[in-house]
Order: C-alpha cells, then sequence, then structure tokens
C-alpha cells in the first residue's frame, strides 16, 4: 500500500484539521517539503514486516451448524495440532477471538472486522502449542470486548451453561462456556476490566487475572495497555496453574511485560494448603448497591470453609476499593476511545509488535460505526467528547489517583497473604430481549464490574474460584494476592476446590 503525494486538496484538509490556515503558495511550499518524507514512507513501505514465523500446519477450519453450537459459544471450530510431546499434550484449547491465530478468521464479535484472517500465532497460542496442545477453536467474546454481559457480540448472545436464556458473562463468553461444557479443556481468556473472572464466576469455572505483564499480550487486540491482560480459563485450579506455567514469562515483543523474570512455578505448592495463611475478606466487596444478599452469602460461607481448613481469617476495610470503578472509567473510556478507535487497534508510543493487517483492517471503522455495540457505540462517543474538551486530565488523574489505590491494596497485603471478596456482586441475569432498550442493553453490559475492574489498573493478580449456586446459577469467590504472587493464590484455591463439590456449597 503505497503512500501517494498528497494533492493539494489533501494538504489543505490535513491542515484544516489542525487549525492552521495555508495560503496556495504555503500549500505548494508543504507539498515540496514533504516529498522527502513520503519517499521515505514508501522505502519502508518496500520492507518486510518482521513478524514470528508460524510453526504448525492448519487449516481455516469451519463454522459450526446452529446445532452443534447450542450455547453459541464457537465462532470457528479448528484442529491445530501442536507438538508430539509436552506438558499439556492431549489437551484441547479454545481461544477467544481477540486473539490471533494464523489462518483462522478472527473478528472479536464485531462485524467490522469480519473477514479479517492474521498471518500470526499470538505468544500465547505459540507457546500451547509448543507445550503439545490442540487449538480447537475459536470463541465468541464481545463486540470490541465491551462489555461483562454475553449479549453483544454480532454473532447473537451466547448463553449461560447452566441455563438457557442467562447471561454467561464477558467479554470472555465463548471460552468460559466451551470450557465449563467440557467442550474444551482448557481456554485462553483477556481482562481488562474482569472479561477472564466475570464470565468464569458466571460459568462456574475457574478463571486467573494474572498481575499485568506477567502473561504476553503480543497477537491480541488490545483496548488500552495499561489494563490488558490475558490467561488461563478451565475448570481446576490444577490445568490453571499449569497453563499459567506455559503461557506466562518474557516473549521479547510485550511493553507491558517489565522488571526480572518472575518465577513461574506454580504448581509446586498447589497442595500445601491454607493452614497458617491469613486472609483479609474485604468488607467494601460486599453488600454493594448492585449487591445480592444470596451471592454475598455465598462467598462469606466460602470464607468459613477457609478458616476450618486452617487459614486465619478476618475482616478488613480498603475504603479506597469503592473508588476503583470510578478511577478505571477515564483510563477504560478514553483507553477504548483513543487507543483501540483512533488508533485502529494499537495507538502509538510503545515497542510492541504491530500487527499491519490488523491496522489496516480496522482503519476507516468510523464509516460503519453504526455496526458497533451500543456499549462501544456510547463508550466511544464520552471518549471522543472527553478528549475534545478535556484533553487527557482525567486519564492523567485517574493513573496518578490509582497509585493510592494500588497503595492501599499493597498495605493489606503486608498483613495478609489474600483478600477476599465476591468476583461478581449477583448471579448471571437473564439475557436482554432482541428489543430491549438501549438503557437496559447498556445495564446488562457493565453493572457487574465493581470488583473485578479496581485490580485491573491495580495490577493485582485475581482469582475466581466456583463456591455454590444461587437458583442454578454458579457464584465466584474471588481470592487477590500481591504482585508476582499467583502461586499462593493457586494453593488458596486449590485448597478450597479440594474441600467439596461447589455445587452443593
Amino acid at each position: 500500500m503505497a503512500v501517494q503525494q498528497p494533492t493539494a486538496e489533501q494538504v489543505r484538509a490535513a491542515a484544516e484539521e489542525v487549525g492552521l490556515a495555508l495560503t496556495e503558495d504555503d500549500i505548494k511550499s508543504y507539498q515540496g517539503l514533504m516529498a522527502g518524507s513520503i519517499a521515505a514512507y514508501n522505502m519502508v513501505d518496500h520492507m518486510a514486516d518482521e513478524l514470528p514465523d508460524v510453526k504448525y500446519p492448519r487449516t481455516p477450519g469451519h463454522f459450526p451448524a446452529p446445532e452443534d453450537n447450542k450455547q453459541n459459544a464457537w465462532y470457528v471450530k479448528t484442529s491445530i495440532k501442536g507438538a508430539s510431546t509436552g506438558r499439556l499434550q492431549g489437551k484441547r484449547v479454545a481461544v477467544k477471538d481477540n486473539v490471533m491465530v494464523a489462518g483462522v478468521p478472527m473478528m472479536n464479535g464485531c462485524s467490522i472486522l469480519e473477514g479479517y484472517v492474521p498471518e500470526i500465532d499470538a505468544t500465547v497460542v505459540s507457546r500451547l502449542l509448543d507445550a503439545g496442545a490442540e487449538i480447537v477453536g475459536k470463541t465468541h467474546c464481545e463486540s470490541y470486548c465491551i462489555s461483562a454481559g454475553s449479549h453483544t457480540g454480532a454473532k447473537g448472545p451466547v448463553h449461560n451453561p447452566l441455563k438457557m436464556g442467562y447471561s454467561a458473562g464477558g467479554s470472555s463468553s465463548g471460552t468460559a462456556v466451551a470450557v465449563a461444557l467440557g467442550e474444551a479443556d482448557l481456554g485462553i481468556g483477556g481482562d481488562q476490566g474482569g472479561s477472564i473472572r466475570m464470565p468464569a464466576s458466571w460459568s462456574g469455572i475457574v478463571g486467573m487475572k494474572a498481575t499485568h505483564g506477567l502473561v504476553p499480550y503480543t497477537g491480541i487486540m488490545p483496548i488500552e495497555i495499561y489494563v490488558d491482560h490475558t490467561g488461563p480459563m478451565t475448570r481446576t485450579v490444577a490445568d490453571n496453574a499449569l497453563m499459567l506455567e506455559v503461557i506466562a514469562g518474557h516473549d521479547g515483543y510485550d511493553p507491558r511485560q517489565y522488571g526480572p523474570a518472575p518465577d513461574l512455578n506454580y504448581t509446586k505448592k498447589l497442595d500445601a494448603g491454607v493452614k497458617g495463611m491469613r486472609i483479609g475478606i474485604l468488607k467494601e466487596g460486599f453488600g454493594r448497591p448492585e449487591s445480592e444478599a444470596a451471592s454475598d452469602a455465598k462467598v462469606r460461607k466460602a470464607a468459613e470453609l477457609l478458616a476450618k481448613l486452617g487459614a486465619t481469617v478476618e475482616e478488613i476495610s480498603i475504603p479506597e476499593h469503592l473508588i476503583g470503578p470510578a478511577l478505571w472509567t477515564p483510563i477504560g473510556v478514553e483507553g477504548i476511545a483513543q487507543t483501540m478507535m483512533f488508533g485502529d487497534g494499537y495507538g502509538l508510543s510503545r515497542p510492541d509488535l504491530y500487527v499491519t493487517s490488523l491496522i489496516d483492517k480496522l482503519h476507516g471503522w468510523n464509516l460503519r460505526a453504526n455496526e458497533l455495540s451500543e456499549t462501544t457505540k456510547v463508550m466511544t462517543v464520552l471518549g471522543t467528547y472527553i478528549k475534545k474538551h478535556h484533553g487527557s486530565h482525567y486519564y492523567g488523574k485517574a493513573m496518578n489517583v490509582t497509585r493510592r489505590l494500588t497503595a492501599a491494596y499493597d498495605a493489606a497485603l503486608a498483613k495478609y497473604d489474600l483478600l477476599l471478596l465476591p468476583t461478581m456482586p449477583m448471579k448471571a441475569t437473564k439475557l436482554p430481549p432482541a428489543d430491549a432498550s438501549r438503557e437496559e442493553y447498556f445495564a446488562r453490559a457493565l453493572e457487574q464490574i465493581g470488583n473485578t475492574c479496581p485490580f485491573d489498573i491495580s495490577h493485582h493478580p485475581a482469582l475466581t474460584v466456583p463456591c455454590g449456586l444461587v437458583d442454578g446459577l454458579p457464584i465466584g469467590l474471588m481470592l487477590v494476592g500481591k504482585h508476582f504472587d499467583e502461586a499462593t493464590i493457586y494453593q488458596a484455591g486449590n485448597a478450597f476446590e479440594k474441600a467439596g463439590d461447589w455445587k452443593t456449597m
């Protein structure tokens, strides 16, 4: 795609966009001065893209028939087999459809992206295949991942695995359902405001949002670099820990990864139990305006079980937790608008692996903006309004105050090994009807993120484990630990899981 020398009218239009009034002579001067730079752009255009090689053969797969996709969890079914040996030999993996799998269609829940086929495997996909796993398909996710419900995807709603007509949570909705139903052994999800933990909670599986940067995000469509996370979704804590060992660690591309390489041995202490562990029940995670008493009660009962297993469990208060959603809002909203939308999925100013084919596909989205989900439309309009009238003032201020939120969690975690709270404030809600108002559609998409999104901006690792049923729908217990201390979270989660059948708790 060569860069053309701009016409006089194109120079004038660009100048007017940035507030410059140019004369005809100015325009001719600008055209001449730009010529050398245009030549440089075209030199770059002829260079190779420097993308990683694809190791394992595959076909594009197939779109499953409705009768083979009852909950609408799957976008594409595949069979991509990795290495003949490895720690995940024989494991079937479902991949959220914002994650690149070379040669396999990807639409990230939005019709604007439909027809896009990436040419690389995301780092996490490569690592899973290298460990002997099989990629068995791409799963539906919410439109551009902007929903905690499971009703915004362009291919229709994803249904709860335990109860048709109810939400599976979002945005990693299809992955949660495929794993819960046993149609995949392991799953890859993404989490910017809770999108691994929320669908895991409502679908009755285990989901880990690891410390920010622990798992490389390379080859995954971003929302906002500061909150982008990817990670494992599984039926058991042991599988989750094993999967994290395989996919975590620096990859040399992702600028979210900083500092020394962490210790990735999460399975070593899985069976050590919780005796002597100190766990703080986060008071502000319960009794929220949107909380349901029955859901809160299940999580408190789970805390009692951890105490019976030998942990010291006591209630603590972190008032800053309540401002977490407010702080997340400018970061999330402006990240959505400026990075994902106007930044063509990537934005600028970081040494990432830029998949330019995705940038090309996303560029010009505003010509098809009416195809966006209602949540994405509202967030984009809000982010655009804020940018025009306030610049980056509130994004910057939210970042600054987030340090206080992070410090408050750190102070509590200096006294306690883990924090405990409900993953979701309520059980799964009914899917909105096709003719739902914009207000209902929007509410079902974002009303449940209050306990999860603060840890996306504080970057603490957080695991959800199922801890009971309310009206036949799963409830999740969330355990939060120190940065890069996923091992302790898994240790407690495994002890809880092994203490009984969560469906009868």
